[in-house]
């Protein structure tokens, strides 16, 4: 199997870092797209410098200059980009660059997170996942090449406080418990992101599809996450339910983007939209085709919390 050179955009952030890193780990040449601001950020600076060190190719441009995006698109095979959910929009200057050039055998899109085709609680969110869809369809439009990663929520965000907004770690006394509490999400740490997303470039089983993760070991109800901490604290805690109808009350009388946190917590711990249908009816599961990829199970996680 070839190893495409891999341009990422986003490459200071939480994900991008560790797409970096996993990228250079697997030895495939590496090269990041970088605002010129970045560099004079005392903290971006020096990451910019670990990268170096470690052979990233830095390439200065930004999602609003087409001709450097253009210039770093022509040195590659592969693009994967991980700005920040808010600049999913800002991609089509990025798409019709990788249509420029013509070369690109596989784009990964800003979406790491939820499937936004999958979604059926639009509307509240503010087209959160109306911005993901729409990009996904100039994608198919243009004819790129690609692969959507949807890895639902990231560790660091929610599993922290255990699923309780306002809260920066797990309750030791009571905690919420929002609808009944037996529908079931998923959570995965970003670095095991960083490590899927980079096993797919080119792998032909995930051309043209969305690759799904959901690790046996981190599909949880609140219910069942709440016992496996009480288990863990040695503790019962004081349970407070809190009704779907209460908690779309909070959603309407919440500021945007204050409000997206119950958002998410209702859209995947009540409507469930992260796991009320299967896999294969959409596309291929990370885990299955990668078992050698050994990731950070829920229990691990809490259990560095503790």
């Amino acid at each position: 199997m070839t190893t495409s050179r891999v341009l990422i955009i986003g490459a200071t952030g939480r994900l991008g870092q560790n797409l970096v890193r996993t990228s250079i780990e697997s030895g495939r040449p590496t090269f990041a797209l970088v605002r010129g601001s970045s560099f004079s950020n005392p903290e971006k600076s020096a990451l910019l410098e670990e990268f170096t060190r470690a052979g990233v190719q830095l390439l200065k441009g930004s999602l609003e200059d087409v001709s450097s995006l253009v210039e770093a698109v022509g040195q590659v095979d592969a693009v994967i980009c991980a700005v920040s959910s808010n600049q999913v929009e800002d991609q089509k200057l990025l798409i019709q660059a990788i249509k420029r050039v013509g070369s690109v055998k596989r784009f990964i899109p800003a979406e790491f997170g939820t499937d936004p085709d999958r979604v059926q609680t639009k509307g509240l969110e503010h087209d959160f996942y109306k911005k993901k869809a729409e990009i996904r369809r100039i994608i198919e439009r243009e004819g790129i090449p690609h692969t959507y990663i949807s890895c639902n929520f990231f560790m660091s965000y929610l599993l922290p406080s255990l699923v309780q907004p306002g809260f920066k770690t797990p309750p030791r006394d009571r905690v919420k418990i929002f609808g009944d509490g037996n529908t079931k999400a998923v959570f995965v740490r970003e670095c095991d992101v960083a490590s899927f997303t980079i096993s797919t470039l080119d792998d032909p089983r995930t051309l043209n599809k969305v690759l799904y993760l959901r690790p046996p070991g981190n599909i949880f109800s609140l219910n069942e996450l709440v016992e496996m901490w009480e288990m863990k604290i040695g503790k019962k805690l004081e349970k407070v339910c809190v009704p779907q109808v209460e908690v779309l009350r909070i959603i309407e009388e919440t500021s945007n983007p204050n409000d997206l946190e119950m958002y998410f917590i209702h859209a995947a711990f009540i409507k469930g939209v992260q796991t009320y249908f299967k896999v294969e009816d959409y596309g291929v599961e990370g885990t299955q085709l990668y078992p050698h990829i050994k990731y950070t199970t829920i229990s691990q996680y809490l259990d560095s919390v503790l």
